[in-house]
C-alpha cells in the first residue's frame, strides 16, 4: 500500500471511471481474449491478453476523440459500439456492480459530491442508471464522450467534471483502474486514487504516480 498524501479535509468531490472502477467489466473484456489466444500461447494468454487491451485504451479514446472532432460521433455511435464491444467493454444487459460500490456510493455522497468521468458515451451513461436507477441522484455530474474534445488521459475530462461541479480541480479525487485515469488526473491537477479491481496492474500504477493505491473501489470509504 502507498503512503496516502491525499488532504482528504479538503476534498469537496469525488470522481469515477466507469469501466473496471464502479462495473465489472474490464476482467471480462481480458478474460474473452484470453479466451481466443490460448490455444497460440498457452500459459501466456492471460498475459498477453490483458497487455493488449492495456494498450488498446489511449489509441481507442484517441480514435473516439477524432470522431467528435469531425461531427461523426452520433452518425457513427453504431461503430464506436462495435469498436468497444471488440474490445470485449460490455453492454448494460452485463453491467455487474464491483463488489461495495452499491453500498459505497451513497455512504460518499453524504459527505462530498460524486461525479462520472468515463470515454462512455451519453447513451452509456444513461444505461448505467436505467439499470441502477438508485445512482441517478447521486452524481452531480457526468462527463462522457460528448462533453469534451478531448478524452482521459487528457486533462479536460477532469477538468470539465470539476468546472461543473463548481470545485477547484486541486479539491478532486480522481478514481480509476488504469494509468489513462491516473495521468488524466494527475494532469489536471487532481489527486488520483488508482484501484486493482479493473485493468491496472500496481506496478504500472505506482510508476504512474497514482497518489494511493487501493485493491477495490469500495475500499474508498473507509479512507
Amino acid at each position: 500500500m502507498m503512503t496516502d498524501p491525499i488532504p482528504w479535509q479538503n476534498i469537496r468531490a469525488i470522481l469515477f471511471d466507469m469501466d473496471g472502477t464502479l462495473i465489472d467489466t474490464d476482467d471480462q473484456a481480458v478474460a474473452k481474449l484470453e479466451r481466443r489466444l490460448r490455444p497460440l500461447l498457452r500459459d501466456r494468454a492471460h498475459q498477453v491478453a490483458r497487455w493488449i487491451m492495456m494498450k488498446s485504451e489511449t489509441p481507442g479514446n484517441w480514435l473516439i476523440t477524432l470522431l467528435d472532432w469531425l461531427h461523426l460521433d452520433e452518425p457513427l455511435m453504431g461503430f464506436t459500439d462495435k469498436l468497444r464491444q471488440r474490445r470485449g467493454v460490455a453492454d448494460e444487459h452485463h453491467f455487474q456492480l464491483i463488489d461495495g460500490v452499491a453500498e459505497m456510493l451513497p455512504q460518499l455522497a453524504q459527505t462530498y459530491q460524486i461525479g462520472l468521468v468515463t470515454t462512455r458515451s451519453r447513451y452509456h451513461i444513461e444505461a448505467l442508471f436505467r439499470v441502477f436507477p438508485e445512482f441517478a441522484s447521486l452524481f452531480s455530474v457526468t462527463c462522457g464522450l460528448q462533453d469534451t474534445r478531448r478524452l482521459k488521459p487528457h486533462p479536460e475530462p477532469v477538468e470539465f467534471a470539476a468546472a461543473q461541479l463548481g470545485v477547484p480541480v486541486d479539491q478532486c479525487v480522481m478514481v480509476g483502474d488504469t494509468t489513462v485515469d491516473v495521468l488524466s488526473a494527475r494532469r489536471a491537477g487532481a489527486w488520483s486514487i488508482a484501484v486493482l479491481c479493473g485493468f491496472g496492474e500496481r506496478s504500472e500504477l505506482e510508476h504512474a504516480n497514482a497518489h494511493l493505491i487501493l485493491d477495490s473501489t469500495a475500499e474508498i470509504s473507509s479512507q
